[in-house]
């Protein structure tokens, strides 16, 4: 039985990934709401802000719990296939598993359960995980696309059946896409890691803030979507 538009909501939001990603939605479209109220509503504005922290806090308290093991097993079960990749896998997950275990730390400082005076130096620690290992992931990331793209030349030039030639297209077409999410979803959160690090006009502009947030966000969405 194929899956309507509901069944696959149920599925998406389901998964940690798939709550995540809507409540990355809501702190970011409150953050831009804040920004383009403040001015003219401060009551609305602080509403928004509130809604805002909220998701933040809830997305440290469920999306980040645990997660550093995610990149402790992806190293022990699929390093990578070639020397190379495996290098860079062990640089990008090692990044993602400092951001991952330090956001515990920053989260129970900003619920006031350690001393808040810490906070500031765990969001340093915890971004410079983030963007090092965002860094080797847009790598990987562009090194398989560009061995798909050699892939599908060769099978447009060579004399298989129309139709398995057809699937296999489609089928690296789709990892393609995939790929090009996720080096938009990394770079969309490189930008924001990037504004805790070495803050300047451009990343901690609450539009660049915004937008980057909601592009990472939807490029979650479409990944983790079920197909």
């Amino acid at each position: 039985m194929s899956l309507d538009t509901v069944d696959k909501l149920v599925v998406f939001l389901a998964k940690r990934d798939g709550i995540d990603k809507l409540v990355k939605t809501f702190q970011y479209v409150a953050k831009l709401a804040c920004w383009h109220v403040e001015a003219t509503r401060p009551e609305a504005a602080e509403r928004f802000k509130k809604w805002e922290v909220a998701s933040g806090l809830s997305r440290k308290a469920f999306s980040r719990t645990g997660r550093s093991l995610t990149g402790f097993n992806a190293l022990r079960r699929n390093p990578g296939a070639t020397p190379v990749i495996r290098f860079l896998a062990v640089l990008a997950n090692s990044g993602e598993m400092v951001y991952f275990f330090f956001d515990h730390f920053l989260w129970l400082s900003r619920i006031g359960t350690l001393d808040p005076k810490i906070a500031k130096k765990m969001s340093f620690i915890s971004a410079f995980g983030e963007s090092f290992g965002y860094v080797f992931f847009i790598i990987i990331d562009c090194i398989f696309i560009r061995q798909r793209l050699r892939s599908l030349k060769r099978l447009r030039t060579n004399d298989e059946p129309k139709e398995e030639v057809s699937g296999k297209v489609s089928e690296i077409q789709g990892d393609i896409v995939m790929r090009l999410m996720g080096i938009s979803a990394n770079v969309a959160d490189l930008i924001i890691a990037l504004a805790e690090i070495q803050p300047n006009p451009f990343c901690n502009h609450t539009v660049t803030l915004g937008i980057s947030g909601l592009v990472s966000a939807w490029a979650g969405w479409y990944r983790n979507w079920p197909s």
